[in-house]
């Protein structure tokens, strides 16, 4: 975090195109909400919805600036579910939201407000789900902080959250030095993809038994974005 970064954009775009025929080679129909020239985060676009079993949540992101890439991406997951928002002066970003079985966990950011955790949990209990406020430091978001590998394991960055929160899951550290550089994306399959620049992690989790393939997204890594800000995926 701090300022802005000078972004290589043909290589982002290179990176994003990768990630993009990943998805699909993972048997996800990809669709893509068009660029915004006038909002250099967009390729971000976890941060502006969060989707649940039976409504979408078009959140406010917590950067007043990141605020106009909202209803592009609500008006394409209208065609999916009804989409509710989360309304001022509530302030929530997707990359806060980790859900593991029927618990959201929230990180409580620069990003997340408690009046956006608080309406965004009035939202999620109507699909059974609980929200749990996970206090967010030294990183943007929770999800550069925890992401789940499994249903029984969790991998934590613990300088930038408490672990005791995830009480009951297995939990494996990202190794020292790669808290902002270890991002995991775990598809439906439960295929796990992670960043090329983290192999000191990559190393512990395949010694815990998991085979992660890697991605480079260098170009985002470095204006603080992980491998799940650049899509929401839906797992029917």
């Amino acid at each position: 975090m701090g300022e802005r970064p000078l972004i290589d954009t043909a290589r982002a775009r290179t990176q994003h195109e990768a990630y993009q025929r990943l998805l699909e080679d993972a048997g996800y129909d990809v669709r893509v909400v068009a660029a915004d020239e006038a909002c250099p985060d967009c390729p971000f676009v976890e941060d502006t919805a969060v989707v649940l079993d039976t409504v979408a949540i078009a959140t406010r992101p917590g950067a007043p600036a990141r605020r106009g890439e909202v209803a592009a991406v609500a008006a394409e997951l209208e065609r999916l579910k009804p989409v509710r928002t989360i309304e001022g002066p509530g302030t929530v970003d997707g990359g806060d939201v980790l859900r593991i079985g029927d618990t959201l966990y929230v990180g409580r950011s620069t990003r997340t407000n408690d009046a956006g955790i608080e309406q965004l949990g009035a939202i999620a209990a109507d699909d059974g789900l609980r929200v749990v406020a996970v206090p967010v430091r030294g990183v943007l978001h929770l999800k550069s902080a925890a992401a789940q590998l499994d249903e029984a394991t969790v991998l934590v960055a613990r300088d930038c959250i408490d672990p005791e929160v995830f009480a009951g899951y297995r939990l494996i550290d990202k190794a020292p030095g790669e808290e902002h550089l270890a991002s995991v994306l775990r598809l439906a399959s439960g295929r796990l993809v992670m960043t090329t620049t983290a192999p000191h992690t990559r190393q512990r989790l395949q010694e815990h038994g998991y085979a992660p393939d890697v991605i480079d997204s260098s170009e985002f890594q470095a204006a603080d974005g992980g491998l799940t800000c650049l899509s929401i995926l839906i797992d029917d």
